[in-house]
């Protein structure tokens, strides 16, 4: 039993479906960590909404530059042939289709696409950022996130109770036990982590699943090349 994701695991899996000529925003949390693990031999532009085209990965203290600084305030590094841009010319590529994928984190999925990610009820508003931006402009929406809270509530559910990001959007959620594709037919669950099966993932999703013929165990190492642990038992 290897027992859930860890962060760096979420990451690792999606970076796997990233390929050759995307152009890919990350949102703040787990979908940062996916600069980490993507492919050295494949071109994949990683674009920062605060104004940059050819993201790298997270730097060390030999490589941190002070300067450069991503759009979820963390240092980051500039890939060969990186370009930057004012913020008015990022949000015109993120509204205007010119991105591939946006990687963003959630509060709640609801079974139709919509999303929440901005406002937990009840508590301060930290800002939306630019997901509304992504949301629109974005032909795939894949979302980042534990399969449920803190409080051991489903986060896949029926209709979202936080308000909304975005209205029916999200394509793909990679979860800490899951990975779910969202169709016109509803829920359709693809791969789940060895020590689970299709009864458990949907004891712990509010939202019917349904269970795709391929539907197979995730393969995933112990640990990354960069030495991160990939699930936590």
């Amino acid at each position: 039993m290897m027992g859930n994701l860890s962060r760096d695991g979420i990451a690792w899996r999606i970076a796997r479906d990233l390929h050759e000529g995307s152009y890919v925003n990350l949102g703040v949390g787990i979908p940062v960590l996916v600069s980490n693990y993507l492919d050295p031999n494949q071109e994949i532009f990683l674009h920062s909404e605060n104004g940059i085209l050819g993201v790298g990965p997270k730097p060390d203290k030999e490589s941190l530059d002070l300067d450069l600084i991503s759009a979820g305030k963390g240092f980051c590094t500039l890939a060969l042939g990186a370009s930057l841009f004012d913020q008015q010319i990022s949000f015109t590529m993120m509204r205007g289709g010119h991105l591939t994928h946006a990687i963003l984190g959630a509060l709640e999925v609801a079974e139709n696409g919509d999303f929440a990610n901005w406002k937990v009820p009840g508590e301060a508003v930290p800002g939306v950022g630019g997901a509304m931006d992504l949301a629109i402009g974005s032909p795939n929406i894949y979302v980042a996130m534990t399969h449920v809270s803190n409080k051991g509530q489903p986060k896949i559910v029926r209709r979202c109770a936080a308000p909304l990001t975005a209205q029916q959007c999200v394509k793909r959620i990679y979860s800490d036990i899951a990975v779910i594709d969202l169709t016109p037919q509803g829920l359709v669950l693809m791969e789940y982590m060895p020590g689970f099966d299709p009864v458990k993932i949907q004891s712990m999703t509010e939202a019917s699943l349904r269970v795709s013929e391929h539907c197979r165990e995730m393969v995933i190492p112990q640990t990354a090349s960069n030495g991160a642990k990939l699930y936590q038992s």
